[in-house]
C-alpha cells in the first residue's frame, strides 16, 4: 500500500537518551505540556560515550519525540530543565519527506488553542 507522501519541513525527530526510571516521566512531560505530539521510548540501549576524563558505560533509553520547528526552542528548554543529566543528548533532525496524515495529526496535536 502506498502512503501519500510529501515536503515536511515543518516536522522534527529529536532524539535523547535518558534513565531508564526517568523516560516515561520525561515523555509525558513532552506530550502534556504540547511540546511533543508523541514521544517513543526504545529499549534499552548501551551508551559508550567520554565523560569527565573517562570512558563510561550507561544503559539508558532512546526517546523519539516528534515535534515542529515551532515548538523546539521550547521543547529543547523544558527538555533541559526537566533531564536529570548535567549534559542531556538533545538533537533534532528535520524530517523531509512524510505521510500527510501523521504530518498533519503532529501539527493538529501541537496546537494550543
Amino acid at each position: 500500500m502506498n502512503t501519500p507522501i510529501s515536503q515536511a519541513p515543518s516536522l522534527l525527530v529529536v532524539l535523547c537518551t535518558c534513565p531508564p526510571e526517568a523516560a516515561e516521566r520525561l515523555a509525558a512531560t513532552l506530550v502534556e505540556n504540547r511540546l511533543a505530539a508523541c514521544v517513543n521510548i526504545t529499549g534499552t540501549v548501551r551508551s559508550v560515550y567520554h565523560w569527565q576524563g573517562k570512558v563510561q558505560k550507561e544503559e539508558e533509553r532512546l526517546l523519539v519525540i516528534k515535534t515542529t520547528p515551532a515548538r523546539w526552542q521550547a521543547l529543547e528548554q523544558k527538555l533541559a530543565e526537566v533531564h536529570p543529566y548535567e549534559v542531556p543528548e538533545i538533537i533534532a533532525l528535520p524530517v523531509h519527506r512524510g505521510a500527510e496524515s501523521y504530518l498533519r495529526w503532529v501539527e493538529e496535536s501541537l496546537c494550543t488553542n
